[in-house]
């Protein structure tokens, strides 16, 4: 009864917000995603296998490489929400799609030994068929945030319709254990954050150009501006260089201008990373995916965006295993455990940065210590294939 319900509404919401979604699907970063999630555009079934990964975005898409190698001479199938997340999954696999909106699940779905979530993808349809067609229903890198469970708590009853269909959950800290519980997940364990397991590497080895550089990274809207104006103080008193780093590609046009204005105002030199390949300009705005983790490298100080704005921050990881002298604003409360597990990040606020960059020298490096496994998500997964 419950899921006639369910699927009555979301239907009547879905007719709805079709003429939101075609306008949608005009703007770039949904272009690609919205017609094959939303009206099945080139989106056919998976074949039976034994496991399909769900992620959202690049960072869980990232985050469950060391699962896909354990697993790689097995049937494996990936679905994404996100087009970043679904650029990862492909270099995975060809066998790819994103996942269709929950409507369509029933007669898309197709039976699979194992299904495994990852974090806060807690689609009821999806977890419902799934177990329908005999799959054993896996929730990974499972958190809930403080920030978040006073609203998680209000649907306590929808996810507890949730979790009937999910067979084991592993969490990321025991506090995101007990809130799991909570909400109505049973057979939990504590794994640690899986992202712990898979720190990219640098791909490439850039020359450093200045003595001290600075890299903002996946910033959002509303930080570039403070960022800019706490480098141009640190720029008066130091021979210093900015990378600016959006997360969204969208943005790149809006960033490029506010940077070619406060370049010029102030007599300093811009480039785009995408037409010079080169870090020889006092700022430099990467305006292309895949440069980050080497932008790491050659860095001394890493502002991570994302948390200046109430967004919930970015993974640290990645800077940290160079030891980069690390900023963070205060609103880093999608990231707790990693930042956690991290030696030396500086948090302070976005009008606060000005002086906290100009003290850089007494910002220790960054260090991480953390502690992850996956072994006894495998045993368990190998038990059902």
């Amino acid at each position: 009864m419950f899921r006639f319900f369910y699927l009555f509404l979301v239907t009547i919401l879905y007719i709805v917000a079709i003429p939101f979604l075609f306008l949608l699907s005009l703007r770039q970063k949904y272009k690609e995603s919205i017609p094959v999630r939303f009206f099945l555009r080139d989106n056919p079934p998976f074949r039976e296998g034994d496991i399909h990964f769900h992620t959202c975005s690049y960072g869980e898409a990232k985050a469950i490489k060391p699962l896909v190698d354990r697993f790689k001479t097995k049937r494996l199938y990936f679905s994404a929400i996100t087009q970043t997340g679904f650029s990862v999954l492909h270099d995975y696999s060809q066998n790819v799609r994103y996942l269709p909106f929950e409507i369509f699940l029933p007669k898309w779905y197709r039976e699979q030994k194992v299904l495994i979530v990852v974090e806060a993808e807690l689609w009821y349809m999806l977890f419902l068929v799934a177990k329908q067609k005999g799959s054993r229903t896996f929730l990974i890198n499972a958190r809930v945030s403080s920030r978040s469970y006073p609203k998680y708590l209000k649907f306590k009853w929808f996810y507890k319709k949730i979790f009937q269909n999910i067979d084991s959950v592993y969490a990321q800290s025991f506090d995101d254990a007990k809130r799991l519980a909570r909400l109505g997940a049973k057979n939990i364990k504590v794994s640690g954050n899986i992202k712990f397991l898979n720190i990219q590497p640098a791909t490439k080895s850039y020359q450093k150009e200045y003595p001290l550089v600075v890299a903002a990274a996946s910033t959002h809207e509303g930080e570039e501006e403070g960022i800019v104006t706490a480098f141009l103080e640190l720029k008066s008193v130091e021979n210093a260089q900015l990378i600016v780093v959006p997360r969204h590609p969208e943005r790149f046009e809006k960033v490029a201008t506010l940077l070619e204005q406060e370049t010029k105002k102030h007599d300093l030199s811009f480039s785009r990373f995408s037409e010079s390949q080169t870090f020889g300009s006092d700022i430099v705005l990467v305006d292309c995916m895949g440069e980050l983790i080497n932008i790491y490298k050659i860095s001394d100080i890493v502002i991570i965006g994302g948390a200046f704005v109430e967004i919930g921050g970015h993974n640290a990881l990645e800077a940290a295993q160079f030891n980069c002298k690390i900023i963070s604003g205060p609103h880093y409360f999608n990231q707790v455990d990693i930042f956690n597990a991290i030696e030396g990040i500086e948090i302070t606020e976005l009008d606060s940065l000005s002086e906290t960059l100009l003290n850089y020298r007494a910002i220790e490096k960054s260090k991480i210590e953390f502690k992850a496994t996956i072994d006894e998500l495998v045993e368990e997964i190998e038990s059902v294939l």
